[in-house]
């Protein structure tokens, strides 16, 4: 069975890597791939530089959207079997028609490509690591426990991000569950662990650590936001807690008697090393540590050292884990094949829907207050990839007081308080705390919002467990719960 998934796992990934690197790997003659590598900052500049892509160009990404979240209730048979199909085959209508017609196109191609293979390095490593990790817990899911393993699961996530964290945790958290678990389970713990218990360090969020990249200070964000996010996590864990106790005892499975009494069991320990090493290859940048090698400069590929670790180590990981531990994981690809496949489609089929974004917050900034700024980063985050999101809207943000987002010193006197140019208003690092806390935490607001959402959506209905729909995720849970509480956060903090 190993050997099986090693076969048609790693080709699926490295395949739809090679198809991408063959259509753009002329263009690396000519130009070297820019270091930073990300999306976001490629969009936003070639916005101000280029023509912008016609609106229509937006069709593949709303067709992608609504297919995502009405595939699986009314054509489940077709949406299960042809999803791969539908996300390549839309991505590859936005790549044909930025290659052919759009002066920038191979430039916003390279970006992005650099910017999928960086994601998807980071995910399926940690997807494969932590699922060579059994922990079992010999404590029977109730309340207060669950409220405190969600909220451990929320400060584990700033050490070893959101997706690390989720996937770390998840099944132990269904194991002990087991025989009671409800929908709200596994939607609570996509609220805290996988979103917005991350937004205390750069480590925990995409979105943050881009903004690190660029010069904002490590600590800078935990010193402004641990209020705002302590607040948050507490209440949300309450309002799971009242949900958990109207949810009753459930019953207790024969299987969960057997572990009953001993607090912690952990097998494939050893794994702990491997997640270390994907942890530190995070920071191996030439944005973090100056004079660091660049592959993309020296041999023009799409990828840096960081990803050629990452893929390392999992492939090590995954020959060198415990079989008892991935047995008793159920582990298997499905989860992260559904999230490479999807996301190939949501990072292509978006460049357009980023770019006029992008140029609409430049020409407009000096028009948006905090509040504008925190409710279309927000917005937006909740149905695009949250961290090019908030690289746009930080763009934005400092060109309104004359800086530069290309420009380090720059982003770190932004961080620590520009005078507005405008009468009556607030200094620069409200807008960048407005900025970073509404990329983060509206993650939550859909499935597509961050990637550990998907993940631990298919983990938990491998296991028989309901899980709300797209939509039912978004009117049953994430409007009535979180927008309340995102309302009172920009009206406390934001509403200027």
């Amino acid at each position: 069975m190993r050997d099986s998934l090693v076969r048609t796992f790693f080709p699926v990934v490295i395949g739809v890597i090679l198809i991408q690197f063959g259509f753009t790997f002329p263009l690396f003659a000519s130009e070297a791939v820019d270091t930073a590598g990300h999306v976001a900052s490629a969009a936003h500049a070639s916005a101000g530089s280029h023509h912008l892509p016609p609106v229509w160009m937006v069709i593949p990404f709303a067709i992608l959207l609504l297919m995502i979240a009405t595939g699986p209730l009314f054509y489940h048979r077709f949406w299960e079997h042809h999803y791969p199909r539908v996300a390549v085959g839309l991505a590859a209508v936005v790549a044909v028609f930025y290659a052919f017609f759009m002066d920038h196109g191979t430039h916003a191609l390279l970006h992005t490509l650099e910017e999928y293979i960086s994601f998807i390095a980071l995910i399926a490593s940690l997807f494969v690591v932590s699922g060579g990790i059994l922990i079992k817990i010999g404590t029977r899911g109730r309340p207060l426990v669950n409220g405190g393993l969600l909220f451990f699961g929320s400060i584990l996530a700033d050490i070893i991000g959101t997706t690390g964290a989720s996937m770390l945790l998840i099944r132990p958290y269904m194991r002990i569950n087991e025989g009671r678990l409800k929908p709200f389970h596994i939607v609570f713990f996509i609220f805290l662990v996988s979103n917005i218990g991350g937004g205390l360090t750069p480590i925990g969020d995409p979105p943050l650590f881009l903004g690190f990249l660029k010069g904002v200070p490590f600590f800078w964000i935990m010193k402004e936001i641990w209020f705002i996010w302590l607040v948050t996590v507490v209440a949300l864990i309450v309002i799971f807690m009242i949900f958990d106790v109207a949810a009753g005892k459930g019953t207790i499975p024969e299987e969960f008697e057997k572990h009953a009494g001993k607090p912690l069991e952990i097998k494939g320990a050893h794994s702990f090393i491997f997640l270390a090493v994907i942890i530190v290859s995070v920071f191996l940048d030439p944005a973090v540590i100056p004079g660091f090698p660049s592959l993309q400069e020296m041999l023009h590929v799409p990828f840096g050292i960081r990803e050629v670790i990452m893929f390392a180590v999992a492939f090590i990981a995954y020959r060198m884990s415990d079989t008892e531990a991935m047995k008793g994981n159920e582990f298997n690809f499905e989860p992260i094949k559904e999230v490479a496949f999807l996301f190939i489609g949501i990072f292509a089929t978006m460049i357009p829907a980023l770019e006029l974004i992008g140029a609409y917050a430049e020409s407009h900034a000096g028009e948006f207050s905090v509040s504008r700024f925190y409710w279309l980063t927000g917005s937006l985050s909740g149905v695009l990839d949250n961290a090019p999101t908030y690289l746009n809207f930080l763009a934005g943000s400092m060109g309104k007081f004359g800086s530069d987002i290309g420009s380090v010193e720059a982003v770190r006197g932004f961080a620590d308080g520009l005078e507005s140019p405008v009468a009556s208003d607030v200094p620069s690092n409200v807008y960048l705390l407005a900025i970073s806390v509404a990329a983060v935490f509206f993650g939550a607001m859909t499935y597509i919002g961050n990637a550990p959402n998907f993940m631990v959506k298919n983990i938990a209905e491998q296991s028989d467990i309901d899980v709300p729909s797209f939509i039912e995720y978004v009117y049953k849970y994430s409007l009535p719960i979180l927008a309340p509480l995102f309302f009172i956060i920009w009206w406390v903090f934001f509403n200027y």
